[in-house]
């Protein structure tokens, strides 16, 4: 996996070009069966992806905190919620509340989450490859192509397995 994720930033650059094509083309006509295609795809790759071995979202990204997940994350540290925000988080150009700094201050040395069981939405949904109306989020998947080395993988599936016009 080490080696994978020294050269997934190579990988993600080589291929950009074509996956930005596929995915424009996906976009204008995406085969009327795409969420069950993605959610094969997707069980396929995890089938053999361990997350752990990993951690590169959660090293190099920050998921959004909405304000249920800053609630639930707050009570779980018995934190109150302006001190959970002024501690760990930031307004970013989106305004949306993200994480000071990366790596996650959540993620240990062996790369499980200290807060799994109230982990963000985002984190929980990561990395949306199975999400229901998947052309709605092309944009996403196609950044996450830098990121997450199933992503990489399953978009290459994708290349193989969806004729595009």
């Amino acid at each position: 996996m080490k080696e994978f994720l020294e050269e997934l930033p190579k990988l993600a650059k080589d291929t950009h070009i074509a996956n930005k094509k596929f995915f424009t083309k996906l976009k204008k006509h995406p085969p009327k069966n795409l969420d069950y295609i993605m959610q094969d795809l997707h069980d396929e790759e995890f089938e053999n992806t361990d997350c752990l071995t990993c951690g590169n979202c959660c090293k190099t990204t920050s998921p959004i905190f909405t304000d249920k997940d800053i609630e639930r994350v707050a009570k779980h540290l018995k934190m109150k919620q302006p001190q959970f925000i002024k501690q760990y988080l930031r307004v970013d150009e989106d305004d949306f509340h993200v994480l000071q700094s990366s790596p996650c201050t959540f993620l240990a040395d062996d790369n499980y989450c200290m807060i799994y069981d109230v982990r963000p939405k985002a984190c929980k949904e990561y990395p949306h490859t199975n999400r229901r109306k998947f052309q709605n989020i092309l944009d996403v998947t196609l950044n996450n192509v830098e990121i997450c080395p199933a992503v990489y993988n399953i978009v290459e599936q994708m290349k193989k397995n969806i004729k595009v016009r």
